[in-house]
């Protein structure tokens, strides 16, 4: 047996003995797809151990994230800072093999994955970021930025309605740096995919853009090479590289659901280690192949180093270009917070046109913003006006046409921002963050700092009427850990959001209106506090306190002055983001909503549930208990409460209840 071989057997064997260890984990696919991990690192994978996140490095991405042993086998034999005790403690608390890859948890891993097709999806924005900087970048004789991003994916990934619409902006846009290997094993959890997936897969991709590879047997390294290089010899089409693999290869279980997701038993795996004349104890590799993968992880170093010199040469020839392709990989940003201009409105606007206006501001001083929107551009005014359009003719440009696919619009802006060296945002209607939901929790759960531009944010959208008005979903995503959610009252507070967004380290939301907004004298900056006073009580303690967020700050405002003609000193409080409000010390947030001050009325066109703690025992809540309906905004704000007067009433209801 050569040490090519015998490495493929020691990824399947230590995946199978960390499974079994575990009582936990799925076997299957790293005892299949063996052949295509190593054949990938060792022959193909532009890579460095010791710098995981070097910018040039060739991008890895398991999208069928259940078979994350493969990974970390691969990573430990390769020499990343996985030891033989991660291993040996998969899926346990305190170390770097969790069941599914995680993003900033495991050096090495790209991107968190295990919901199906997210990974792909991912990928396809790595792809997509890597050709948009070398289209900037790259000058003859300097291709700085030049490497592949490659994914690895199963039925179930394909199943997924994500990767029709990540693949098929893949093909569109020519992105001919993306390969993906699919593990074509004819297997899922509940048995053979006859009962559920019979489609023409090859044809499906050559319809979709991309060049199609098949490799009749998983286990030839050598037909997976070949493969590997007729991919890459094409720069214009993405690759699918369809290998035809046995689920749970070399087990007694091979070929079955059984391997699928549970370990193998120890009598099985010992009869699977005799298969593969593997005779060391558990968890030891023999030092061949150790020093065989340790030996093509120092290539990738010295790589590494070539580009670094390469680099040095490129800022000699191309000063500005370097110091700009420095800015770009920087986290650095200008002091927005003390630019005066992100902060002047001269009308009433909608938010979505103070956002488009702020958006326009920050691209002129921030080069490498990149998104757009599914297809509503111009709905969601999300269009960067000095910059081109990225298309397969011209992927320089910084608009992205996503065409209507949320679902995947939303995770390739992940893999835009997990690249390195981009700002990436995406833009859709409010409604359709249902769509968008599991990439946008992927975001929170990897602290990715993507902006959500989400437009058309309440009833306010009027005539479409309960299929396009949000009620649930702000609640939705204020329930989501890491998720910051802004729904601004005017310009300044619009301003305030996007930069929240942009110094952050998770993702934001800026939940937009439709519908014209004053401009507030008093807002700005205290919005980045999440919740301030915009208007006071002339009192030092105010009779009650009005809270509103968005558009029902207005009607706050209106019912405060009504409620002093009638001798009630009211305070409007605006809470544009309760994330950051409950991130406050507890002075301030006593000093916005003192706690003796038990007369309140909160007031949101959305569901009432994140409400109730600032409404307390004896506040009023005025929100959405039912969907919309179709009509004009002005009457169906009247319709559901959304009104001056409802608010003055509520105000006394709660006054009379102390």
């Amino acid at each position: 047996m050569n040490v090519r071989e015998q490495t493929v057997n020691a990824i399947r064997i230590l995946s199978a003995e960390a499974i079994q260890k575990a009582n936990s984990g799925h076997p299957g696919l790293p005892l299949g797809s063996a052949p295509i991990g190593y054949e990938l690192f060792s022959e193909f994978l532009k890579f460095n151990p010791k710098d995981p996140k070097w910018d040039d490095r060739d991008r890895f991405i398991l999208s069928a994230g259940h078979g994350s042993m493969l990974l970390y086998s691969l990573l430990y034999l390769f020499g990343y800072d996985i030891s033989k005790e991660d291993i040996m403690n998969f899926r346990q608390l305190g170390y770097k093999t969790p069941g599914h890859p995680e993003y900033g948890h495991t050096p090495g891993v790209e991107t968190t994955t295990g919901p199906l097709g997210q990974g792909i999806a991912n990928a396809v924005g790595m792809a997509m970021a890597e050709a948009h900087l070398a289209a900037i970048f790259n000058r003859e004789g300097f291709p700085i930025v030049d490497h592949y991003t490659y994914a690895l994916c199963g039925d179930g990934c394909l199943e997924e309605g994500i990767s029709y619409e990540a693949c098929a902006f893949a093909g569109s846009n020519k992105l001919g740096k993306l390969i993906l290997f699919y593990d074509d094993n004819d297997i899922t959890i509940e048995g053979d995919t006859d009962v559920t997936f019979t489609e023409d897969i090859p044809t499906r991709f050559k319809a979709q853009g991309w060049q199609v590879l098949k490799v009749d047997d998983a286990n030839d390294l050598d037909a997976i090479k070949r493969a590997v290089r007729k991919a890459k010899a094409d720069k214009e089409h993405p690759s699918i590289i369809i290998c035809k693999s046995v689920i749970g290869y070399g087990s007694p279980l091979a070929g079955s659901e059984s391997c699928h997701g549970a370990p193998l038993g120890e009598e099985n795996l010992k009869k699977t280690k005799e298969f593969f004349g593997w005779n060391y104890p558990p968890f030891e590799v023999p030092d061949e192949v150790l020093d065989h993968c340790r030996t093509i992880a120092r290539k990738g170093a010295a790589k590494q180093g070539k580009w670094k010199r390469l680099f040095k040469e490129y800022a000699v020839a191309y000063p500005d270009l370097a110091a700009l392709y420095k800015e770009y990989m920087s986290k650095d940003l200008p002091d927005l917070k003390n630019m005066q201009s992100l902060f002047e409105f001269a009308k009433p606007d909608a938010t979505r046109g103070t956002s488009s206006t702020v958006l326009n501001k920050l691209a002129e001083i921030i080069p490498n913003m990149i998104g757009g929107s599914a297809d509503l551009g111009p709905s969601n005014k999300s269009v960067m006006k000095k910059y081109k359009d990225f298309s397969a003719s011209d992927k320089s440009g910084s608009n992205v046409h996503f065409g209507i696919r949320e679902h995947a619009m939303a995770a390739i802006a992940n893999g835009l921002q997990l690249h390195g060296g981009l700002r990436a945002y995406c833009a859709t209607f409010f409604i359709f963050t249902d769509y968008m939901k599991n990439a946008m929790r992927l975001s929170a759960l990897m602290h990715l700092p993507v902006t959500y531009i989400l437009t058309h944010d309440s009833i306010g959208v009027g005539e479409d009427g309960p299929t396009h008005e949000p009620v649930e979903q702000l609640i939705a995503l204020r329930s989501i850990p890491n998720m910051k959610v802004y729904r601004p009252a005017d310009g300044k507070e619009t301003a305030a959001a996007w930069i929240s967004a942009l110094t952050g380290n998770c993702p934001t939301c800026l939940v937009l209106t439709r519908q014209n907004l004053p401009q507030y004298e008093n807002s700005g900056l205290d919005a980045l506090k999440g919740g301030y006073i915009l208007s006071d009580s002339k009192k030092p303690v105010p009779d009650v306190i009005l809270i509103g967020t968005g558009s029902e700050v207005e009607q706050c405002m209106q019912a405060k002055d009504i409620l002093a003609t009638k001798g009630v000193d009211a305070r409007v409080v605006s809470m544009p983001c309760m994330e950051e409000f409950e991130k406050q010390p507890l002075a301030y947030k006593e000093s916005v909503l003192p706690s003796d001050v038990k007369a309140r009325v909160c007031v949101e066109a959305g569901s009432p549930y994140s409400w109730y703690k600032y409404a307390g025992d004896y506040g009023e809540i005025i929100a959405m208990n039912s969907f919309g309906a179709s009509a004009p905004a002005k009457q169906l704000f009247e319709l559901f409460g959304f009104t001056a007067d409802n608010i003055v009433e509520k105000a006394f209801r709660s006054i009379n209840k102390l």
